[in-house]
């Protein structure tokens, strides 16, 4: 398993880093956009939407969101904040755990989440392409959270101990966390080396984005459990499907979006 996750993300990872770095900001928002609608029809099926017709309504529900987020960009910069404020409503209900259960179990309720999660990840993308170095704060941004998901991972088979949420998540331990975050600033600091701003903006983007990280993996880890499934889908080996895959990014880049544009004084919309 863990050979087919590595040989995927050796494939994924590049074709990633390119779309990001080359695709003009249109292009990119385009595609972004369609890994936003995959993610949509997982997202649809861990709601509780089984038929084919309430799926392609979750998709359809996505779509119309990134359309009007398209159409009024002069929301943009209150839309990321509201999306923000989301993901920190998110974190108290996996603190809660499992209080929440019945929101998330609640169809409506759980595809309604599925609106700032996934558009809140794509606005955060596009704002961030247009700006100087927009493309590899992004590329920065993702390797960040591929960085601490790898540190945790080893760190927690090596060292794991004490379960970090057992009721959402069994498998991950404070232990794990902590090799995760040690690996996620170092990788911090060295945006310094190559990016404006900073050590210290770097540091703090840093911080605010691994802690997101680990709640947006929560959060799907939630989903899938009140749903009784190991994956969100098939659709990459070794990872399951797009949202095993994107979870922890979806947190993440709203977070660093908001810190890093407001640090660089570059407002969005």
């Amino acid at each position: 398993m863990l050979r087919t996750r590595i040989l995927t993300a050796a494939v994924l990872a590049p074709l990633a880093i390119a779309a990001v770095l080359l695709l003009p900001p249109v292009p990119f928002a385009v595609l972004m956009g369609l890994v936003a609608l995959a993610a949509a029809w997982e997202w649809s099926a861990l709601a509780g939407l089984d038929s084919r017709q309430g799926r392609v309504g979750g998709v359809a529900l996505i779509a119309a969101s990134l359309l009007l987020l398209w159409m009024f960009p002069g929301v943009w910069g209150a839309a990321l904040l509201v999306v923000v404020a989301f993901w920190v409503g998110v974190a108290g209900m996996v603190l809660t755990w499992p209080r929440a259960l019945d929101r998330v179990r609640s169809a409506p309720l759980s595809l309604a989440m599925s609106v700032p999660a996934l558009a809140g990840a794509w606005l955060a993308m596009v704002l961030l392409k247009v700006q100087p170095d927009g493309g590899w704060i992004i590329v920065w941004t993702l390797a960040l959270v591929a960085i601490a998901d790898s540190g945790a991972y080893f760190a927690g088979r090596r060292f794991g101990r004490r379960r970090l949420a057992p009721k959402v998540s069994p498998g991950k331990t404070w232990e794990g966390l902590a090799g995760g975050a040690l690996a996620g600033m170092a990788w911090a600091l060295a945006a310094a080396l190559w990016l404006p701003g900073g050590a210290w903006l770097w540091l703090v983007a840093g911080i605010v984005g691994i802690i997101a990280a680990v709640f947006g993996d929560l959060f799907e880890s939630a989903l899938k459990r009140a749903r009784g499934v190991k994956d969100s889908g098939t659709l990459l080996p070794g990872h399951g499907g797009v949202l095993d895959r994107l979870d922890a990014s979806l947190a993440a880049l709203p977070v660093v979006a908001l810190v890093v544009l407001g640090a660089l004084e570059r407002p969005a919309g």
